[in-house]
């Protein structure tokens, strides 16, 4: 499972440039990126430490370097990172997964800042636990655990996250750039 997971991974990571490139040639721009490899169901078993969580970082980081020439040349676009509260607090007994996180987010305050005086926004959503299909392989303690640093009492919901990044690709948000847009029920307040 791991190397199936890995080779995943890989495939995605290695495939990431190759796409933009093919749909800035299909469309002649791409106006927002949203960038979660966590979404896909095989590359997400990373997340429960089955695979390296540096592609955390890797994929992240090539999908930004090879939109952002694209975005360059029309002067404009919307990249939206998906970090994690983990890269903000830490979560125990997942270092890797929680420095991974923290890098996005160094990446996306980095990168930002670099773009700032183009027409392209760069910034990241922060959720803690949203409840998905990978809750399924985990033990009913850790899914108490989890909910239990949630002061809101709830784990957050898709819909939730798929709302603040939509409008993070919108023009509206034309003055936050390099920010992290925090989705935790209250559990980190920074």
């Amino acid at each position: 499972t791991t190397d199936l997971i890995n080779n995943h991974v890989d495939a995605i990571v290695a495939a990431a440039p190759a796409a933009v490139q093919a749909a800035a040639h299909a469309t002649t721009s791409i106006p927002v990126i949203a960038i979660d490899l966590e979404s896909d169901p095989v590359a997400s078993g990373f997340v429960a430490g089955l695979a390296r969580p540096g592609r955390n970082v890797t994929g992240v980081f090539l999908c930004n370097r090879a939109t952002v020439p694209v975005m360059l040349k029309q002067d404009y676009g919307r990249i939206v990172n998906i970090a994690s509260v983990a890269g903000k607090e830490g979560n125990p007994n997942a270092s890797a997964y929680s420095t991974s996180k923290a890098a996005v987010i160094g990446l996306t305050k980095s990168l930002g800042k670099e773009l700032a005086k183009t027409g392209i926004r760069v910034n990241c959503v922060t959720p803690a636990a949203v409840k998905t299909a990978i809750f399924d392989q985990m033990s009913q303690q850790h899914i108490d655990f989890m909910l239990s640093k949630i002061p809101m009492g709830r784990f957050g919901q898709v819909e939730e996250i798929a709302a603040l990044v939509a409008w993070l690709c919108t023009e509206d948000c034309s003055f936050s750039t390099g920010a992290v847009f925090d989705l935790s029920g209250g559990r980190a307040t920074y």
